[in-house]
């Protein structure tokens, strides 16, 4: 697909198909989540990818927003033990979530859906991830990010919108 394409397909969709996502297209994820940009080139990012229904479960579970059925979940974590110094520590939030939109948009370009499920700064959905999947203290669940074969539409769309740009 072109990128506006693929721009304007990205939609989120929370149906999907019992299909597996296929070990190729997880690995293409995975490789496009990781050549997302970090500052410093600190990299404080890890993955876990999910397909296990035990742990899928709990997952739903997290919070209100996270009650979705898919073969795959992927939990995007800020490394602490990667994350820039003191102060500087919360751009790992940046880093993490310019690796999900590449996910998000890699998943689209191989046909698939996704939808974005917020979890950081939500601190009881953060210790329910964090328990399913034995995090430590220093990593910290950005986001679950669900992905499949989609069970529903979603037509493309463009929100452009001039009045938000400021040219100065």
């Amino acid at each position: 697909m072109e990128l506006q394409e693929v721009l304007q397909r990205r939609r989120s969709i929370r149906k999907y198909t019992e299909e597996p996502v296929s070990k190729e297209d997880i690995d293409l994820l995975m490789h496009a989540a990781m050549s997302g940009p970090s500052a410093c080139n600190k990299t404080p990012w890890e993955f876990y990818v999910i397909t296990d229904e035990a742990v899928l479960e709990k997952l739903r579970n997290a919070s209100r927003y996270s009650k979705i059925y898919a073969p795959l979940a992927i939990v995007v974590c800020g490394s602490l033990s990667r994350a820039l110094p003191s102060q500087l520590a919360p751009y790992w939030i940046q880093d993490c979530s310019a690796a999900t939109e590449n996910i998000l948009l890699a998943a689209t370009d191989l046909g698939l859906g996704t939808v974005w499920c917020g979890i950081h700064p939500q601190k009881r959905a953060e210790e329910r991830v964090r328990e399913a999947l034995g995090l430590t203290e220093k990593q910290i669940p950005l986001n679950i990010i669900y992905v499949g074969h989609p069970d529903q539409v979603q037509e493309p769309r463009d929100q452009y919108k001039e009045s938000y740009i400021h040219y100065i």
